[in-house]
């Protein structure tokens, strides 16, 4: 086997209501899993006007979601210097000392927990080449051309990429990165139990949480000795959230019936972030979900000939509403959160407006602006006619990733995520109240 062309675990990760959406296409998904597995390997997917193969939606699950109208901008010359510094400055780690980081999460965040978790690890088209190419030269497991958000957050607080928990060998003397692909905020047997099955992955929100409690409980033997460990740690609960919605939207379910979903989903985060604290977690980030309104696949699945289903981004404003009803209850359970535990300093990371700043400032930023809802890699221009999903046979990258804001039609490529990085810690440095703090300590 060619380890140039595939993923293997010796690897390693490269370093220590009625809307308009309920008149687009009907779209029904083939439940087995046999043809999920089939469509998978051989990379065949295919979406008409009456169904979407499981070969689709592996790429629309393993996404992770959805934000406000008004883009918050920084100004085009700082936002570059500060996505470029990102590694050499080290802002969180000048400013807060961070000297360990846990993440829990899905594909935005996994950085190889996926593919060891699956017997067929090898075989998802993100453990083939061209994925990781950018910056690893192999495929590491990340849904990218290389680097993540995670990533850049390691690297601005001068701690090593994290490590997946599922690595064998792994060292995390500096944090541990639970998140996996295609994960839920909701368990399994209540999404079953609404007839949504996901057929990425079974580790939930709670199973990584268990996963947590299980490392923890083999590294500090009492409470008090892990809140003291982790008094200068920085955990991620999340992004998470958006696998929940993926399936029922692509299987035609109704806006009303995934609205009324969104309430479990945001308990599911607000318990999670309870029993963090709970783990002695002083300072976490609770991602919100991205603009999938925006996202290339969503664009294409549920394009429309009415001109006023769409923004000045040519994002779909439906989807982008539904986000933003996710985010709102989201912050809202922060803010109580905050009242409810007065000494832990909890912060809302805006995914939503990192990306739409990207849009906003595409130009300035290099991005091909004739490119912004295209993927890098896989059927180009991407859409829903039919066509090869990146990492399988024969299918090449575009030349230049960093001119893409979309990598395969669903993650973003590396450039898209340092932009982002360095929009999300402008906003959440003065929130982490890391000098205050040291000065009281």
């Amino acid at each position: 086997m060619d380890r140039s062309r595939v993923w293997t675990p010796s690897d390693g990760n490269g370093q220590n209501v009625s809307s308009p959406i309920s008149n687009y296409k009907q779209i029904r998904s083939n439940r087995s899993l046999l043809v999920f597995f089939f469509f998978l390997f051989f990379g065949m997917f295919s979406i008409n006007r009456a169904r979407l193969h499981f070969g689709a939606i592996v790429s629309f699950v393993l996404l992770f979601h959805p934000r406000t109208r008004n883009s918050r901008k920084l100004g085009n010359y700082s936002f570059k210097i500060a996505a470029d510094n990102i590694g050499t400055i080290r802002p969180l780690e000048k400013a807060c000392h961070f000297n360990k980081i846990y993440q829990l999460g899905d594909s935005i965040a996994d950085t190889g927990n996926l593919v060891r978790e699956s017997p067929f690890g090898s075989g998802y088209p993100f453990a083939h080449l061209p994925y990781g190419e950018s910056t690893f030269g192999f495929p590491t497991g990340r849904c990218s051309d290389g680097l993540l958000m995670i990533d850049y957050i390691a690297l601005a607080a001068g701690l090593p990429y994290l490590e997946p928990s599922m690595k064998e060998d792994g060292n995390f003397t500096t944090g541990v990165n639970f998140a996996v692909g295609g994960s839920t905020a909701l368990p399994k047997e209540v999404l079953e139990a609404k007839d949504i099955t996901n057929p990425i992955s079974n580790s939930s929100l709670s199973v990584q949480l268990d996963w947590m409690s299980s490392h923890f409980a083999s590294i500090c033997h009492t409470k008090e000795v892990c809140r003291k460990m982790l008094e200068k740690s920085l955990f991620f609960v999340g992004e998470i959230g958006g696998n929940d919605y993926n399936v029922p939207f692509l299987e035609g379910r109704s806006m009303n019936e995934l609205t009324a979903l969104v309430p479990e989903v945001v308990q599911s985060i607000t318990n999670a972030i309870k029993r963090v604290i709970d783990f002695g977690a002083t300072r976490i980030i609770v991602p919100g979900n991205f603009p999938i309104g925006c996202i290339p696949v969503y664009v294409a699945c549920f394009q429309t000939n009415d001109t006023a289903a769409y923004d000045e981004h040519h994002c779909l404003k439906d989807l982008n509403n539904f986000a933003e009803i996710h985010n709102q209850l989201l912050k809202a359970s922060i803010k109580k959160l905050k009242k409810d535990y007065p000494k832990v300093v909890i912060v809302y990371g805006d995914y939503y407006n990192a990306y739409l700043s990207l849009l906003s400032n595409a130009r300035s930023l290099g991005f091909d602006e004739n490119a912004l809802q295209k993927a890098c890699c896989g059927t180009e221009p991407y859409d829903c006619s039919g066509g090869k999903l990146c990492g399988t046979p024969g299918v090449k990258a575009c030349p230049r990733p960093d001119k893409y804001i979309s990598w395969d039609g669903v993650h973003s490529t590396q450039q898209a995520y340092k932009y982002m990085t360095a929009h999300l810690l402008d906003s959440i440095m003065p929130q982490l109240k890391c000098h205050s703090s040291a000065q009281d300590a």
